[in-house]
């Protein structure tokens, strides 16, 4: 699944010279938490997110440092703390550098972004101009369709072998005395296991592949040492 899938169009935008008034007011009335900002020509250069406007003289809330410190290390930050928190036009409030994706981009391209640059949303470009956006809301609402249509039927065979897959990806897992036996989606786990806990971490690592419809316990518990049985399978362990 691409970006062009999920991303929203038809996206609202203001432009560099617009005044935070009519930007917050924008960003009420369409109900939107971010606006791609963007110059007469189209082109995109720069984003205002919710986040630009929480530090605001307006309502007191704008970043306090002492002076002395100001004064002989952070007078840039500084400098860029007042322009935001009192600034009248978007261009003195709005994040100019902008991360931003294709349309043709995966969807695991856009979580890594979302997460690498701590945001919640990214413009769609094409050519230097938005053609949309996309955020984690739209992200979730894909999720829900995925869910909702679900998953053709897995055969026994495929099933069996995401299931050995997936053992032999655990380093907990005894992969070589453990046999897996799938029918009609139903899983039999046989064999031998040297600790308890590989139990039940069998049982849920088995019955977590798409297509398991029941998960049968009949794995015994041995001591790695000597072979000798320690216990038969408790009466009833299945999912």
């Amino acid at each position: 699944m691409n970006v062009s899938d999920v991303m929203t169009h038809g996206v609202v935008s203001i432009g560099p010279e617009a005044s935070v008034r009519d930007a917050v007011a924008c960003m009420a009335r369409c109900d939107v938490s971010g606006l791609p900002v963007v110059d007469a020509a189209g082109t995109l250069v720069g984003m205002l997110t919710e986040g630009d406007l929480l530090r605001r003289v307006e309502m007191a809330t704008e970043a306090a440092r002492p002076r002395w410190l100001e004064r002989l290390f952070a007078a840039g930050a500084g400098a860029d703390d007042y322009a935001r928190s009192h600034g009248r036009r978007v261009a003195d409030v709005m994040t100019a550098s902008v991360v931003t994706v294709s349309a043709d981009a995966p969807l695991g391209e856009v979580v890594r972004l979302m997460e690498a640059h701590a945001i919640r949303r990214l413009p769609v470009v094409a050519g230097g101009r938005v053609v949309g956006i996309v955020s984690r809301t739209d992200l979730v609402g894909a999720l829900a369709a995925c869910l909702a249509e679900g998953l053709p039927p897995a055969s026994d065979a495929a099933i069996r072998r995401a299931i050995v897959a997936q053992m032999k990806r655990e380093p907990w897992c005894p992969v070589g005395t453990v046999e897996v036996a799938v029918r009609d989606g139903v899983v039999d786990l046989t064999g031998f296991i040297h600790d308890e806990r590989q139990r039940r971490a069998l049982r849920v690592l088995a019955g977590n592949v798409d297509g398991v419809k029941r998960v049968r316990d009949a794995l015994t518990r041995a001591n790695p040492l000597t072979g000798s049985v320690i216990d038969e399978p408790p009466p009833g362990s299945t999912d």
